[in-house]
């Protein structure tokens, strides 16, 4: 018997690592462009979850954004029918909104998604995200001066929206999928977005290119130990919020004092959140000028947050004022 491509083996691994707490009779929705990445990923899927008995479906997303899309999506989903996948699900968009070219299609996207696992029932959405789409997200974090949230890059797993969405191939690398994909005899779909510049992925693709294997590797790490380090300090954060709150929506001074900043900043955070900030608007400066309120008091006035909210410091508590 022939041995098994290096790469197959890789990918395959991967997805069976990331299924592994899967049941017989489950439904698993693989998201797919028809690009490498999600190709070879779809084809890893299939076959990891004949050998589960759970159900491996597949979803693809008609963004509209370019010409034939709409035939392209159909031929994909042709393809999946032919290889037994089920269900097989085209979701067609509309891309729009605020936030630039990028952001509105990722909605669109996700929405999507979300509506087609639903629909069908799926307990878990796989994404095609690579090692390589790893250290592009760390290196635009860092040009957007991002927190450790944004340093931490994309997670193996993430809930929206009541969707469990998971990335099995973060540590596979493209040219893996490449390979995968060729050992197959699959031609994927090379997206003229990602050669465009409007976007910013694009943009820095070619650097992550020019670094090399190594430095992937390494921001895909550091990516790993900044998440880690995240979630123990949001876990320390949430449990210090729960010792801070007063009533309803308001903060004890007292116990804000006691906390290590990291910690402090969070709850602070989390509090805005719950006043009914956005978190897209809340940024760093927002923060700074509550954790004043803590740490610098001498009687300032109130900071103020997105959409006209005020908070001010008030007999030892921090709370929402008119």
């Amino acid at each position: 018997m022939a041995a098994l491509a290096p790469a197959v083996a890789a990918v395959r691994a991967a997805v069976r690592r990331g299924l592994a707490d899967l049941s017989p009779g489950d439904t698993v929705l693989v998201a797919c462009s028809g690009g490498a990445d999600s190709l070879a990923l779809a084809v890893a899927a299939r076959f990891v979850t004949q050998r589960m008995r759970t159900h491996c479906g597949l979803v693809t997303v008609d963004h509209g954004l370019q010409a034939g899309s709409g035939e392209r999506a159909a031929r994909l989903a042709g393809w999946a029918r032919d290889h037994e996948f089920d269900p097989v699900d085209v979701r067609t968009v509309k891309v729009g909104g605020h936030g630039g070219p990028e952001a509105s299609a990722r909605n669109a996207r996700y929405a999507a998604l979300v509506a087609a696992a639903k629909a069908h029932r799926a307990v878990l959405v796989l994404l095609g995200h690579t090692r390589d789409d790893q250290a592009e997200t760390v290196l635009l974090a860092l040009t957007r001066g991002a927190g450790p949230h944004g340093l931490a890059g994309m997670p193996a797993r993430r809930e929206r929206q009541g969707v469990l969405f998971a990335r099995p191939l973060l540590d596979v690398t493209r040219a893996d999928t490449r390979a995968a994909c060729e050992v197959a005899g699959l031609s994927p779909w090379e997206d003229p977005h990602n050669t465009d510049h409007a976007y910013a992925r694009s943009r820095v693709r070619p650097l992550v290119t020019a670094l090399g294997p190594a430095v992937i590797d390494n921001l895909a790490r550091t990516a790993g130990l900044i998440a880690a380090d995240t979630a123990l300090l949001d876990e320390l954060a949430s449990d210090a919020f729960d010792k801070a709150v007063v009533g309803t929506d308001e903060l004890d001074v007292a116990q804000l004092e006691r906390l290590p900043p990291p910690v402090r900043t969070r709850v602070l955070h989390s509090w805005a959140r719950r006043l009914g900030v956005s978190g897209g608007a809340l940024s760093h400066r927002h923060v700074v000028a509550m954790d004043a309120l803590v740490t610098d008091w001498h009687g300032q006035g109130p900071a103020a947050l997105p959409g006209g909210l005020r908070v001010a410091r008030q007999g030892g508590r921090l709370r929402r004022i008119a």
